[in-house]
Parts: C-alpha cells; sequence; structure tokens
C-alpha cells in the first residue's frame, strides 16, 4: 500500500473517529452532569497509566512487521512474536481488570473529591471501566500488527465503524435506557470487546503462513528486547509526562475542575488526531528505507513529511489558542462551558502544537532504534515538570498546570530536536527548523493577529460557525503557502490548470 494512500485513508479513518469522540461530549455532560463526566476523563487517565505495563512490546512488534515487510523478518519470526504477545498481553489484561476491580473502593473514596455522584456508583463505573482498560492493551497488540504490515486502509475504516458504534451507541443507551454513568461504561465496555475480537480476526486472516505453527518463543522476544527495554522506558516517562497533570488536577482540584480540564484535553487531542495520521504512514516507510540504507530517500521523507505536518496542524492549534472561546461556545452552545474551559484551552492548544510538531523528529528517533536519547531527556522533562506542577496548580488551579506544559513542549522543540539532528540527520536540522518550525508558525500567527484585530464574529452560534469556518480555511491557505512542500504543489496544480 502506497504511503499517499495510507496517510490519506489515516486522516478520513482518523478524522472520523475524532469527530465521534469530540461530538457527543455536550451530549454526554449534558446527560450525566460535569462531575460524571470528570469521572470518565479520571478513568481515561488510569488507561493511559496503564500503558506502562505494555513494557515497550507494542512499538516493537510494529517494528518487527514492518522490518518484515523489507524482508529483515522470517514469517514464522514474526508468527511467533504475535503469539508470544498475546500470552503476554492476555495475562496483562486479567491482572488489570483484577488490579482495578479491588482498587475501586480506594480509589472512588480517597483519590477523587466526588461532592455529588453517590460513592457506590461511582465504585461500580470504575470497576466496569476496567474492562475497558484490559481490552484497549490488547487491542493495541493487533493494531501493531495491522500498522506494521501497512494495512491502515482497512484498520481506519474498522476503527471508524466502530468508534461510530461506541459514541452514537453510548447516545442511545443515556436517551433511551439509562442515562447513568454505569450504563455508560458498560457500553464501552461491550464494544471494547468487541473491538478487540474484529482486529484479531484481520489479522489472522492476513498472517503470512509459515513452515510451522505459531507458538510462544522465548527466543523472538529475547531477540527484541534491547528495543523493547528502550520503548518501554520512554513509553513509561512519556505516560508520565502526558498524565502528571491530569493526575495531579484530580488530587489537587475538585472533580468539576478536573472535568473542565480534560474537556480542554480532548479539544486538543483533535490536533493529535491530525498529526498521526502522518507519522502513522511515514514510520514503516522510514523504518523500511533505514532497513535499505537509503539515506537520501530517508531525509526526503523526513522533510516532506515535516513539512505537511505543519500545513495541517498549525492553522488548527493557532486557531483554537486564539479562539478559544467563540469555538468552545459554538460546540457547546454552553456560555458556562465555554468560559471555564478557554483560558484553559488556549495554553493547552499551543503546548499541544508544540508537541505535535515533535511527531515526525520523535518517528526518525525509533525508526533507526535510538531509545537512548528520548529517554534523556524525558528524565531531564520529568525532574522539571513535577516541581512545576506541583508548585502552580495549589496556586493557580488547572490553568497552571497548563502553562507546564506548554513551557515543556516548547523546551522540546527548542533544545531537545538540534541534539536529534546532530546524531541522525546532521545536514538536515536548519533545513527543519527553516521550513517546518519558523515559517509555518510565523505566516500562520501573523494571519491569526489581523483576522483577530479585523473581523469581528458575529454572536448567533451558525453565523460563528461559518465565520470560524472561514478563518481557519484562510488560515490554511496562508500557511500552505509559507511552506516549500505545499507551495510548490500549489503552484504546479495552477500551473496546470492555467495550461
Amino acid at each position: 500500500m502506497s504511503l499517499r494512500a495510507n496517510t490519506i485513508a489515516n486522516y478520513l479513518g482518523q478524522g472520523w473517529t475524532g469527530l465521534m469522540g469530540l461530538a457527543f461530549i455536550p451530549v454526554y455532560i449534558r446527560h450525566l452532569g460535569p462531575e460524571a463526566w470528570g469521572l470518565i476523563g479520571f478513568v481515561a487517565v488510569l488507561q493511559a497509566w496503564f500503558v506502562l505495563l505494555d513494557m515497550g512490546l507494542t512499538p516493537a512488534i510494529h517494528r518487527e512487521f514492518a522490518r518484515f515487510q523489507a524482508g529483515a523478518n522470517s514469517a514464522q519470526h514474526v508468527r511467533n512474536l504475535l503469539r508470544s504477545f498475546e500470552v503476554i498481553y492476555g495475562s496483562l489484561a486479567a491482572g488489570v481488570v483484577a488490579l482495578v476491580w479491588l482498587a475501586a473502593p480506594f480509589l472512588s473514596e480517597h483519590w477523587l473529591n466526588v461532592r455529588q455522584l453517590p460513592l457506590p456508583t461511582v465504585v461500580q463505573a470504575v470497576q466496569i471501566m476496567s474492562v475497558v482498560i484490559a481490552s484497549r492493551m490488547v487491542e493495541e497488540v493487533y493494531r501493531g500488527v495491522l500498522l506494521g504490515l501497512q494495512r491502515q486502509v482497512w484498520l481506519n475504516g474498522a476503527q471508524a465503524l466502530l468508534a461510530t458504534l461506541r459514541s452514537v451507541g453510548a447516545v442511545a443507551v443515556l436517551v433511551w435506557i439509562e442515562p447513568s454513568v454505569r450504563a455508560f461504561f458498560v457500553w464501552q465496555g461491550l464494544v471494547s470487546v468487541l473491538s478487540v475480537a474484529v482486529l484479531a480476526v484481520q489479522v489472522y486472516r492476513g498472517l503470512p503462513g509459515g513452515p510451522a505453527r505459531a507458538r510462544f518463543d522465548l527466543g523472538a522476544l529475547l531477540s527484541i528486547r534491547k528495543f523493547a527495554g528502550g520503548m518501554a522506558m520512554i513509553t513509561l516517562m512519556s505516560a508520565a509526562l502526558m498524565q502528571l497533570d491530569k493526575l495531579l488536577v484530580s488530587k489537587l482540584a475538585a472533580l468539576d475542575d478536573l472535568g473542565w480540564y480534560l474537556v480542554a484535553n480532548t479539544v486538543t487531542g483533535a490536533i493529535y488526531l491530525m498529526a498521526a495520521p502522518i507519522t502513522l504512514a511515514v514510520a514503516p516507510r522510514m523504518i523500511e528505507l533505514i532497513a535499505r540504507s537509503e539515506h537520501d530517500g530517508l531525509a526526503a521523507t523526513y522533510h516532506a513529511a515535516s513539512q505537511w505536518l505543519a500545513v495541517v496542524i498549525v492553522p488548527a492549534g493557532l486557531l483554537m489558542a486564539a479562539y478559544a472561546q467563540p469555538l468552545l461556545l459554538a460546540w457547546t452552545a454552553d456560555a458556562h462551558t465555554a468560559g471555564q474551559v478557554a483560558p484553559l484551552l488556549t495554553v493547552l492548544a499551543v503546548g499541544t502544537l508544540c508537541n505535535c510538531l515533535m511527531s515526525v523528529p520523535y518517528t526518525a528517533q525509533i525508526a533507526h532504534g535510538w531509545t537512548a536519547f528520548p529517554i534523556r531527556v524525558n528524565a531531564v522533562a520529568i525532574v522539571i515538570i513535577i516541581p512545576a506542577i506541583l508548585w502552580s496548580v495549589p496556586r493557580f488551579g488547572a490553568l497552571g498546570a497548563a502553562w507546564a506544559w506548554l513551557a515543556l513542549n516548547a523546551g522540546y522543540v527548542l533544545i531537545s530536536v538540534h541534539f536529534m539532528h546532530v546524531r541522525l540527520l546532521p545536514r538536515e536540522k536548519w533545513r527543519w527548523y527553516r521550513d517546518a518550525i519558523f515559517l509555518p508558525l510565523a505566516a500562520g500567527a501573523l494571519c491569526v493577529w489581523g483576522l483577530r484585530l479585523g473581523i469581528e464574529l458575529p454572536a448567533a452560534r451558525l453565523p460563528a460557525v461559518l465565520a470560524l469556518g472561514g478563518v481557519l480555511l484562510v488560515l490554511y491557505a496562508t500557511v500552505a503557502m509559507s511552506v516549500p512542500v505545499s507551495r510548490a504543489l500549489i503552484t504546479r496544480k495552477l500551473a496546470g490548470l492555467l495550461r
């Protein structure tokens, strides 16, 4: 499957999945209340922390199947590797269910600051959600195989359908069956189990044949121990950096404040969804190019992916930052929600934009198998971010955590990328900074500043939505014309039309 087809499929599939996740949040809040939404968000935080049990294995299986596509692994090796992963993850999933089920009373009574929801309801909801957490862990194994085999078109179609079932079905349950957080979690658990089954069937349909039956193979696991060990450390530190703010806000602030903070994080999650299709498509291609020692092709792919990433995410991130309140008001039709979330969204959007601009350089590091550098960078970041959050949240609330997040990711872009280029792509650093960072950010910031000064958004909801759409289109046109790879494409197309 071509890089272009995979990228397009990723955008269509993940765009729809993201739309399903965002579109129904106001409905959930309306039927369940902000405190119940905070509980849903807390379970998502728990799920993110249990990713630590992955131990670097999912990125490893992704990489090994991509190397198989390049001819570096045998069919029997990857079949045995998959069976070994199934045994490990099946055991981990059972342990997660037991652990969360037993810990639910403590978490509900002593960690969460519950004010309105009955304590038994909270306990039961967390226990039910343990099934979702465990299922998502197993699901990642099969996703890694399908991504490594570049079956991204099918994978995105399946995930879009399952996301629709998860979101639309949850609304139907709340409206027609039972408007309770317990019913919401039961539905999520059922769909998660179904997701595992669907992905497993597709993996085994496309699995390459081998001379013997697949089996648990300790040797296959040991062959990837160095890369998997590095990825385990990266996963541990990344989870800490991505989730510590939410975890500490859940402890230091009221549950409804956590809910507002998580709403802002959910909106900025759209930037991740826009960035992920490019990195998911380019990762197996980079692994193949490195395995074949095609350095010129790697550099060309790296710059093209970085620049297209900036074209896609910079306008969206700047729109969220500059128009946070009208955007939230148009989305939720709730002035109170918009007022509570807007300051958080402005800061988090810029921080998330910086984080996503690092996606392609990070993908290049992992494709090279260089895990030591991200470990060192994240270790320094953790030492800085934990005291910053502990100091800022009691004084400034969730907004303090948002500013700490922004400072952390700005440091990534300004400092860590320099050292990455020195080691892996020494001749590409200044081109990356100029074409993928400075040009799109400068052009987009000037454009949005001028639009904010020159255009006043209408008060009515539909005209405001249309006006925001127009602003976004202008931002996309401006940024696209500032970036070399997109400007060249637009120029060629226009020249062709004129001829």
